[in-house]
C-alpha cells in the first residue's frame, strides 16, 4: 500500500493511503492520519470542510516524491469532533495516471458492471 504525504504549503501535516476513490471522476480519497503539525490548520479545515480549501495550499506527494496532479484541488474533511473521522480527497487526477496509481480502485469500479 502506498503512503501519500499531505502538505499544507511546505509543512507536512499528515499521511493517507488514499485507499478509496471514484475513478470516473478522478478522485482519490482515504483516511487522513494527521501529524502534530496538522494542529496549525485544523480549525481552518473544520471551518471550510464543505467549501473550497485553496487558501490552505494543500497538496499530496507520492512515495516517488512527485506532487500528485489534482487539477481540482485537495481537501481535508475533518469530522473528528462529530464522527471521529478525517478524510482527504484529491480531485481531478487524469488518466492514465489514475489507473497507474490506483489500480485497485479502477478494478473495484469495473467489477460493479460485471
Amino acid at each position: 500500500m502506498n503512503d501519500y504525504k499531505i502538505f499544507s504549503g511546505k509543512t507536512l501535516i499528515g499521511h493517507s493511503a488514499l485507499e478509496t476513490g471514484d475513478p470516473p471522476m478522478g478522485v482519490a480519497s482515504g483516511k487522513f492520519l494527521p501529524l502534530l503539525a496538522y494542529s496549525i490548520v485544523k480549525s481552518q479545515c473544520v471551518a471550510s470542510r464543505d467549501l473550497p480549501q485553496a487558501h490552505l495550499d494543500l497538496s499530496v506527494v507520492c512515495s516517488s516524491g512527485e506532487v500528485l496532479p489534482a487539477e481540482h484541488g485537495v481537501s481535508i474533511l475533518d469530522y473528528s469532533a462529530e464522527l471521529g473521522e478525517i478524510e482527504v480527497h484529491a480531485v481531478g487526477i487524469g488518466y492514465p495516471l489514475y489507473e497507474q496509481l490506483f489500480p485497485k480502485q479502477v478494478a473495484a469500479y469495473a467489477k460493479q458492471f460485471g
